[in-house]
């Protein structure tokens, strides 16, 4: 029987992607959960939606909406843009598309238009890029897009008393419904962290591969996990995201 494993936001670094699913020795038999994020940042989103459609023709995937890919396919299926997207990642994926010939463009469109907004698996973990607003779960949230904006749910679970247990009166009920949520876009470098952190049942795997630091893949059983080498190590001449 395979291994679950859950990858954080890999911002066009697929140099970082090779390495953990290698470090991570992860075989055909395996299923792979992407949280999210693909594109801006680093130069190489056009060859990582390649190989990630590649990947899904010999591994079980599942691949979630980050806040990223959806500006990014507003972009490739309308022209749709704006300063601050160019600013945080954006200028370099619209760069990175110079010399993409447009029928390629159809299929990354595509790739992105089918992401999933989240995952619920077999034992109710469930798997969003960002978090949700609604205490009666992601199934009920009222504005979908929190689905992959939402920063509360993290802010919550970092302000918490750690002492709080699920039968007390004031756990949080958006919690109460997953026996675990595993979360990227909230880079972890913000809190001075570069390695998966876990507050009440929540596990944040955006190991901040956008910036400087590693990407990680995590077995979602054991929490064992790997990680690349420091991401602008491997793109020696580019900045990643601002």
């Amino acid at each position: 029987m395979g291994k679950t494993f859950v990858i954080g936001d890999i911002h066009g670094a697929l140099k970082a992607l090779i390495q953990v699913l290698e470090r991570a020795k992860v075989t055909e038999d395996d299923t792979l959960i992407f949280l999210g994020d693909y594109v801006d940042g680093w130069s190489q989103t056009p060859e990582l939606i390649n190989f990630l459609i590649q990947l899904n023709t010999t591994h079980t995937c599942v691949f979630l909406r980050g806040n990223h890919d959806e500006l990014c396919y507003k972009w490739l299926k309308y022209e749709e843009s704006n300063d601050v997207w160019l600013f945080h990642g954006g200028q370099v994926t619209v760069n990175s598309y110079a010399d993409v010939p447009m029928n390629i463009r159809h299929i990354h469109m595509n790739f992105l238009k089918n992401l999933e907004n989240y995952y619920l698996d077999t034992e109710n973990r469930l798997f969003v890029h960002a978090g949700f607003t609604n205490h009666n779960g992601v199934s009920q949230e009222y504005f979908e897009k929190m689905l992959y904006w939402d920063r509360s749910l993290w802010e919550m679970v970092l302000a918490m008393d750690k002492n709080l247990k699920p039968e007390d009166k004031f756990y949080p009920k958006r919690l109460s419904h997953y026996k675990e949520i595993f979360i990227g876009h909230t880079a972890l470098s913000r809190i001075d962290e570069s390695t998966p952190v876990n507050a009440a049942n929540v596990w944040n795997l955006d190991t901040g591969a956008a910036h400087k630091n590693p990407l990680t893949i995590m077995d979602v059983d054991t929490k064992e996990f790997w990680q690349s080498d420091p991401v602008y190590r491997l793109y020696p001449d580019e900045k990643g995201r601002n």
